[in-house]
């Protein structure tokens, strides 16, 4: 095991931290579904949600990990980018949520009546997949913070096939649903 340095430690707490922030998120989608449901909401395609869980929580390990039992070194010329970038996506993460307000949620939860969310980065996408690319982004800045390249790629691999294969078909059809309805579901 390589001897453990500032920047190791540093790197460890501030994926700590993130994976706080992670938790205060199912904490608010839990409070959201609650929403959603006492309003009707329907719930489709769950099976996926343990999954993606999972993902994420092997990113937040493995790049720990990674660093640490590998020995990543902390390179300023591609640490400090990525610092900044994890960090943008924490605040983009965060206007995505203020936007949806009520409606946003790590499920796919539509809400009979709802009209889509016209406000923050849904004033120019009326897909509800801005979150899905910043999480992207953040997937990859957030272990090459410290050279942990290999969670990057595995979690951008196994990502793409979560999103691609499953959840934003389930969404889309949800939403296409919705849309005959007139209703609106964002995520």
């Amino acid at each position: 095991m390589p001897p453990v340095t500032l920047s190791l430690g540093l790197f460890a707490v501030f994926v700590l931290l993130t994976g706080a922030e992670r938790i205060h998120e199912m904490f608010v989608s839990s409070r959201n579904a609650r929403w959603a449901f006492e309003r009707g909401g329907i719930e489709t395609n769950r099976r996926q949600l343990p999954w993606m869980i999972a993902l994420h929580v092997g990113l937040l390990l493995g790049a720990v990990a990674e660093a640490w039992l590998l020995g990543r070194p902390f390179l300023p010329a591609l640490g400090w980018p990525m610092l900044v970038i994890a960090l943008a996506c924490q605040a983009a993460r965060l206007w995505i949520m203020r936007s949806l307000g009520s409606q946003w949620n790590t499920r796919v939860i539509v809400v009979p009546g709802l009209p889509l969310v016209a406000a923050g980065p849904y004033r120019w996408s009326r897909l509800p997949h801005p979150n899905y690319l910043v999480v992207a982004i953040e997937g990859i800045a957030l272990p090459l913070v410290h050279t942990a390249w290999i969670t990057a790629i595995a979690f951008t691999v196994f990502n793409a096939v979560l999103l691609i294969g499953f959840r934003i078909p389930a969404e889309d059809r949800a939403l296409s649903g919705a849309a005959r309805i007139g209703t609106g579901v964002h995520t």
